[in-house]
């Protein structure tokens, strides 16, 4: 097992690795912005190094200042938790280059499901079902408007180098492609440094489901279930839940065998999460993405099979065999996360401050995964999540009875909070069913 690590991140993801990390006696060591020196994953690390100002580009994205810090504290690994630099290919080739140990897949998985356009075709090569859309990127908005033609209006228009959600548009008409493909195309140049735009089928009607793989030690790639994301504002998740209420047993087998072979094609090692969309009215699933990392809402996995994910990756890492069997490993229950962000209910618009008080919900089946504390700030210099508030009973109905009384029992104040429409959506009857799809928030508001 490693002796050693570095945490690429902030916030509560940071704080999750770190204490994983502690329990297996691995020496921790956090980094951090002038921003959030009073944050707890700094103070909980082992060691800590200021990398740099707020601005991410200047410390969390400081691939520079990041290495050095390594060095200096004769770090081992690096993990990079989620986001920041957690799927950048060539920061996980200089990790390794320079020595260091990469918590996560290679370079070359990373880069050849970095780009959703390569990724897509390299699916449809290995077997797995891709959604209708382009094989090349669409570099002019007259050759957007053919694809979509080929394909049929309504479409979705992506960055193709994208991910959690950011640069991706509905076109219903050929006059909303010519707006948005330009549109799309701007905000991926500015974000990503790629302005290459993929067209794909739009279904008014979808569900999101995404499975959770494990590229093992030992050149084998399994799957721990399947995760339901479909609750979301501007396409990002609020709420993911396992198993998914939509799947029959015989759609879900073929699903997880599906990401299975996604993840053969890569070759891929450590942990990832291969991302389908579901068609309720025809039953079939699509591949959308994969993400090569560690996901938000892997808690939900975590409590419905019993493992700590970031030990699997860690041992993973180290060249370790896994701590349970794969051919035996089980769905206990069921298990709901809930996203807790600094943010107004109504139009999620961010509302971040000084966090004056903060009571976390207790109880069997309950767990945060926080990145505050009373006394700590949420500043507009980094995303709005807070908190995650996990839940895992007997079955869909117990989950859901104790959400809503941890959902209650949190007391969070200072800056805005999304606490109430989570009690709203636990009122929903749409939600409370089973049987919602990614329009379901839309529908609220």
């Amino acid at each position: 097992m490693l002796s050693s690590l570095l945490v690429a991140n902030r916030g509560e993801i940071a704080r999750r690795i770190i204490r994983t990390a502690r329990r297996l006696q691995i020496r921790t060591i956090a980094v951090h912005s002038e921003a959030d020196a009073t944050l707890p994953f700094v103070s909980e690390a082992d060691e800590a190094v200021l990398i740099g100002p707020a601005n991410p580009a200047q410390s969390y994205r400081n691939t520079d200042a990041i290495l050095a810090a390594a060095k200096s504290t004769g770090a081992e690994a690096i993990h990079p938790g989620y986001g920041f630099l957690s799927e950048n290919a060539a920061f996980a080739a200089t990790v390794q280059e320079n020595g260091l140990i990469w918590v996560g897949p290679g370079a070359d998985a990373i880069g050849a499901m970095g780009d959703k356009i390569n990724a897509r075709n390299l699916m449809a090569t290995a077997g797995v079902p891709v959604v209708p859309g382009t094989t090349d990127p669409a570099t002019t908005v007259e050759a957007a408007i053919e694809a979509a033609a080929a394909i049929g209006f309504p479409v979705m228009v992506k960055a193709a180098a994208g991910g959690g959600g950011m640069g991706m548009a509905v076109a219903n008409d050929e006059a909303g492609l010519r707006t948005e493909f330009d549109k799309v195309r701007g905000f991926a140049e500015r974000m990503f440094g790629d302005g290459s735009v993929l067209i794909e089928r739009y279904f008014p009607r979808v569900r999101h489901i995404e499975v959770q793989i494990l590229g093992l030690a030992d050149g084998r790639v399994i799957a721990l279930g399947e995760r339901e994301c479909s609750v979301q504002r501007r396409n990002q998740k609020l709420v993911e839940e396992t198993p998914s209420p939509a799947l029959t047993p015989h759609q879900r087998a073929d699903l997880l065998a599906a990401a299975v072979r996604a993840g053969e094609a890569v070759g891929y090692r450590n942990a990832g999460t291969v991302e389908c969309l579901f068609d309720p009215a025809s039953g079939q699933f699509f591949f959308l993405e994969m993400n090569t990392r560690l996901q938000v809402e892997h808690p939900v996995t975590e409590a419905v099979f019993g493992v700590d994910l970031v030990e699997e990756q860690l041992r993973i890492a180290s060249g370790l065999a896994p701590t349970f069997d794969p051919d035996t490993l089980t769905v206990t229950g069921h298990a709901i996360e809930v996203r807790i962000n600094a943010e107004d209910p109504k139009r999620f618009m961010p509302g971040p401050g000084a966090i004056t008080t903060w009571v976390e919900p207790t109880g069997e089946g309950v767990r945060v995964d926080s990145g505050y504390a009373a006394g700590t700030t949420v500043t507009p210099s980094y995303d709005s999540l807070m908190a995650k508030l996990i839940v895992h009973g007997a079955d869909r109905a117990d989950a859901l009875a104790k959400l809503r009384t941890a959902v209650a029992g949190f007391e969070i104040a200072g800056p805005k909070v999304n606490l109430p429409f989570f009690a709203e959506l636990l009122d929903n009857d749409e939600f409370v069913s089973g049987d919602y799809d990614t329009a379901i928030v839309s529908r609220m508001r």
